[in-house]
């Protein structure tokens, strides 16, 4: 019913910048909060960024100030920014959202993406 595709992971060498892109499609009433959450080996999946419907952001302490996130909520697109990477930044990306579907209005549930590799190394 509901599909979050990943994009925009790579390879980049420390001090660098990538841009991650997440779009949801489907059967989507509203998208509530979109964010971002990433996992390294051996490591739980740790939150990245959120961002509100009304536009209000929150980052992990370790990301504030080099990440910024965005969203275009008419094509229910999520951004994420990440610039002066660092190696320890080197996780699989995933995309969030926590929305409600044409079908059940009153009920929110939440849908992840596959995720998207991202490699920060010299």
């Amino acid at each position: 019913q509901v599909q979050l595709v990943e994009s925009g992971g790579g390879l980049v060498q420390p001090g660098g910048s990538l841009r991650l892109s997440c779009a949801a499609s489907g059967n989507i009433f509203s998208i509530y909060v979109m964010g971002w959450y990433r996992q390294a080996p051996g490591k739980q999946r740790e939150l990245v960024a959120t961002i509100t419907n009304g536009n209000s952001t929150n980052f992990a302490d370790s990301v504030k100030g080099r990440f910024t996130i965005s969203r275009d909520s008419a094509k229910n697109m999520v951004y994420l920014q990440m610039n002066s990477l660092k190696p320890e930044d080197t996780a699989v990306y995933y995309c969030n959202a926590d929305l409600a579907l044409l079908t059940r209005i009153s009920a929110r549930r939440i849908y992840w993406g596959q995720g998207t590799q991202v490699t920060v190394s010299s």
